[in-house]
Order: structure tokens, then sequence, then C-alpha cells
């Protein structure tokens, strides 16, 4: 090498780490604010909630009466039967199979059941045979769907009519009320620590849904169907079984729904079927914007129904009109359609960019 050339210098070893001290990792901004961006989108629904109550709290319509204790109870107590219901209709839903039929089902099951208690049968006899009737159509609508091949829709569209009309020939349009024994009633209407006891009943049926969904491998079998039916077929899993079971489920649970409205309202209107079907079945679609976006689940559905639930009440009290309530449930079905199918799309998407 010549003299001139300039001496070659050993690059600089890099510092030793501290002792003890951990490097912190670097974290992206995107990635924060993707998250920041799921929170709010899981919670919208129920901050939604809380804002609709503050508003109806403090309106000069309504602030006198939104909160009260007897408005409150009524408010959860009324909810109660959509409420199972609603977690019914979510089951199948979770298939991507819809069940039309949720309410005429409850609402057979719920005449059938104040007639027999008309007739002396005794509460736990009729309480099974509530949920029994509900089982029963909900075989037929699996056997229909799995076995027959009817489209979901269709299928539980006929039924529905089906079932209403065995209702108009079995009370001839005339509500059932005669002779229901007082202790179902007192059930039905009555409190414990200040809480309506169908409210707890509404609660252990929304446990009981949650477990099976999310922590039972039928459950995880159910989402994974309606995730992709095909790939679960390939993976050698019992499609039609499985959701078989769905409909079933959900007939026993719009069975038991019944029964419990028996007890709130000392009887049985045989118009009460169709009544139900719709707010259901808006609650369950918007489960699926709420708690966890993309994916219909029970405490969305919750959240979906006190909305739906509050907005309705304060909107009573205020003294709207009885059919601003049919705009109301209309237009939170519409919404709640579209933002599954939103959600589940970019859900979806960003699953298959992240493989």
């Amino acid at each position: 090498m010549s003299s001139l050339e300039p001496p070659v210098q050993a690059a600089e070893p890099a510092p030793e780490p501290i002792a003890g001290v951990a490097r912190a990792p670097r974290r992206s901004s995107s990635s924060s604010s993707g998250r920041v961006l799921r929170l709010m989108e899981a919670n919208a629904l129920l901050v939604l909630l809380v804002l609709t109550a503050i508003f109806f709290s403090v309106w000069s319509k309504t602030g006198d009466t939104f909160l009260s204790s007897a408005n409150l109870q009524i408010l959860f107590s009324n909810q109660a039967v959509t409420a199972i219901i609603a977690l019914g209709a979510l089951i199948p839903l979770v298939c991507n199979e819809f069940d039309l039929s949720v309410g005429a089902i409850a609402g057979l099951a719920a005449v059938l059941v104040a007639s027999a208690l008309s007739g002396g049968l005794p509460v736990p006899i009729a309480i099974l045979y509530g949920v029994g009737i509900g089982t029963a159509a909900g075989v037929v609508n699996c056997l229909l769907v799995t076995r027959a091949g009817v489209n979901g829709v269709i299928a539980t569209l006929g039924m529905a009519t089906i079932l209403d009309g065995v209702v108009t020939q079995k009370t001839g349009g005339q509500a059932v009320v005669a002779d229901i024994p007082k202790a179902f009633t007192d059930f039905g209407t009555g409190n414990t620590f200040g809480i309506p006891r169908v409210a707890y009943a509404m609660v252990a049926v929304a446990l009981l849904v949650y477990y099976l969904l999310a922590h039972t491998p039928l459950g995880r079998q159910i989402y994974a169907l309606g995730s992709n039916r095909a790939a679960a077929a390939l993976v050698g899993m019992r499609t039609r079984l499985v959701l078989g079971v769905t409909f079933i489920a959900a007939g026993a649970l719009s069975g038991a729904a019944g029964v419990l409205y028996v007890a709130r309202a000392g009887g049985a209107d045989p118009n009460v079927g169709a009544g139900f079907t719709l707010p259901a079945l808006a609650a369950a679609f918007l489960s699926a914007a709420s708690v966890k976006p993309g994916r219909y689940n029970v405490g969305g559905a919750l959240v979906a129904i006190f909305f739906l639930a509050v907005l309705n009440n304060g909107l009573n009290l205020a003294g709207a009109q009885p059919y601003v309530s049919n705009y109301v449930n209309g237009i939170a079905l519409i919404l709640g359609v579209g933002l599954a199918a939103y959600l589940h799309r970019r859900r979806s998407g960003t699953s298959s960019a992240a493989m």
C-alpha cells in the first residue's frame, strides 16, 4: 500500500445495550390509530345508547318520567321477551341463515301455553310444553333447509305464515287471558331486589347462548360455518348437522320466549308474534356493528336491543305516534343488514391481506 493512501479505519463497534434495560419496541402510528379506530367502532352503538338515554333524561318532555324506577322496570321487563327471541335468531344468523319464523313460533307457544294453563295444566309442564312447541317448529325448519334443500328465508317465511294461520284457527282472533295461575303471573310481573324477574331470565339465556357460541366446539363450528361454508365442508365438518342445530336452538329459545310472554302479560294476544319479529331481527343484525364489529355476537345483540328500546320508549313518552316505532325498527333493520355486510366484507378483506 502506498504511503500516500490514508489508513483504513476500523468500523466503530455498536454500543452495547445497558444491562437490565430492554429496548422499547417501536410503535407505528398507523397501528395505534388502527386500535383506536377498532375501539371506537366496537363501542359506537353503546356510546349512542348512553347518549340517547342522557338526552331523554334531560329533555323537558321526558325528563320527569324517563329515569323513574317505574319506567326503568317497564323498560327492562318489556325487552326480556324480545331479547330472548333476538338471541334465538342470532344463532342461525351466525351461519348467515335467516330465521324469519322466530316471532311466529313465540306467538304460537304463547297461545298454546296460555290455553293449556287455562285448562288446568300444571305450570312446570306448561313451561316444558312451550319450549317443546318451539323445538318442534325448529326441527321442521331444520329438515326443510338441510334435507329438502329449501332456502332458509323461504322455509322460515312459509313456516311463519302457517303458524299465524294455526294461531288464528286456535283463538278465532280472541286473546287468551282466563284462569292463568297467579303464581305464574307473579313471576312475570314481580321484582327481586328492584329488578324485574324476567330480566334475570333474559340474562340467564344470554349467558347460555354466549357460552354456547364462544366456549364450546359447537359454537366454533357455527362461526366457522358462517365464515366459509365450503372450507368447513372440506375439513370434514358435518355442515348440515351444525346448520340444523342452529334452527332447532332458535325454535327452542323462541318457544321459551313465548312462555315468558304469557307470564309477563297474564295471557296471550294472537297478534303478538308479528310484533316480535322485526325488532328481534333488527337487534340480531345490529349485533355485528357492536362489541365485535363484523361478527354477530351476544353482547352486541343486547346493546342493540336496549338501544332500540330506549329510543322507542323515549319517543313514546314524548307523545310520538305508535307508527314511529315501525319507522325506527325498520330503519334499524336496514342499517343493521347494511353495516353487517360492510363490516363482514372489510373483516374478510383484512384477514385475506394478512395471510
